[in-house]
C-alpha cells in the first residue's frame, strides 16, 4: 500500500472524527504524512506528536492487521511529542 493509498484511508476516518492536535508519521525514507484536523498531507513539518513507523507497518496499522499497543511495546513504532495525541489514533482507526 502505497502512501497516498495510507494518506486516503486516514481521511476517511478524520472525516468523522477531526484531530484537535496534529500528527505525524514519519516513515523515513519512504516519506512522512501529516494530519491536522480532518487535513491529511505529505508533509515532515513539526507536529505535536510524531511516530516513527515503516510504511508496510503503517499499511498494516491502517489496515486493521497491526495493533497499536503491540506495535509500541514490541517497538514497530516509536512516539515522540504528545503521547495524548497518539492514543487518539485508536479512534481514528
Amino acid at each position: 500500500m502505497t502512501l497516498d493509498e495510507i494518506a486516503a484511508l486516514l481521511r476517511k476516518g478524520l472525516a468523522h472524527k477531526p484531530l484537535d492536535n496534529s500528527l505525524s508519521f514519519d516513515c523515513g525514507e519512504d516519506g512522512a504524512l501529516r494530519l491536522e484536523g480532518a487535513e491529511v498531507a505529505s508533509s515532515d513539518a513539526p507536529a505535536d506528536c510524531t511516530i516513527r513507523i515503516s510504511q508496510g507497518n503503517l499499511s498494516k496499522l491502517v489496515q486493521g492487521q497491526l495493533n497499536p499497543m503491540t506495535a509500541f511495546a514490541m517497538g514497530k513504532l516509536k512516539v515522540s511529542g504528545d503521547m495524548s495525541v497518539a492514543m487518539k489514533l485508536g479512534q481514528l482507526l
